[in-house]
C-alpha cells in the first residue's frame, strides 16, 4: 500500500509576486496549470478566492472518468501565501498551499502538499485498482513540477508595464 505524507518544489519567476499572486489565487487559471485539474466554479456565491470560499474541482487522471471534490480557501496573504483544503471519502485530507518570496522584481513560488488526514485502506484500493495510480508520490510530484513550470511561463509572458516604464531610458 502506498503512503502519502508531503512533498514541495520551487521555481524562480522572472515577474513581481503580485503577477504570480493573481494567478495561483484565479482558480481558473489553475485549471489550465494543473496536469490533473479540468476545471474549477466558485460555489455559494463566491467570485474571486478569498478567506473560507469554496469551490467545486474536477479533477482527472488519464484514461479514467473525472471526479469532483469541494476545496476550501484556508489562507489568503496577498502576495505571500495562499493554501487550501480539500477532503474527499476515503481519500483523506490534503492542505495544497503556494507560498511566494519576492524581492520585488523576482518571485521564488514554492507548491506543497500536506497530508493532514490519511488515504484510507479502501481509498488506496480505489486509487491503485479503480484509476491504476501506483506511484500516487510521484504522480503529485511530477504534478507540482508541471504547474509551477506552467505558472512560470505564464507570468514571465504577462507584461508589466511598471517594470517597462522603471527600465526606459531617460528623455
Amino acid at each position: 500500500m502506498q503512503t502519502l505524507d508531503h512533498d514541495s518544489a520551487s521555481i524562480e519567476i522572472d515577474s513581481p509576486p503580485q503577477v504570480v499572486f493573481n494567478l495561483i489565487t484565479d482558480i481558473h487559471q489553475m485549471a489550465r496549470f494543473s496536469p490533473e485539474l479540468v476545471s474549477c466554479r466558485w460555489l455559494g456565491g463566491a467570485d474571486r478566492a478569498a478567506l473560507g470560499a469554496r469551490f467545486e474541482a474536477v479533477n482527472q487522471v488519464p484514461d479514467h472518468r473525472p471526479w469532483k471534490n469541494r476545496p476550501v480557501v484556508t489562507v489568503y496573504e496577498p502576495h505571500q501565501r495562499f493554501a487550501i483544503t480539500r477532503t474527499e471519502p476515503f481519500s483523506g485530507t490534503l492542505v495544497w498551499a503556494y507560498d511566494l518570496d519576492s524581492d520585488g522584481n523576482k518571485t521564488v513560488l514554492t507548491e506543497s502538499y500536506q497530508v493532514t488526514k490519511p488515504v484510507s485502506r479502501i481509498g488506496w484500493m480505489i486509487i491503485e485498482k479503480g484509476f491504476g495510480r501506483h506511484d500516487r508520490k510521484g504522480d503529485l510530484r511530477r504534478g507540482i513540477h508541471d504547474t509551477l513550470d506552467a505558472i512560470k511561463a505564464a507570468a514571465e509572458s504577462t507584461r508589466n508595464p511598471l517594470a517597462e516604464h522603471q527600465n526606459r531610458p531617460p528623455r
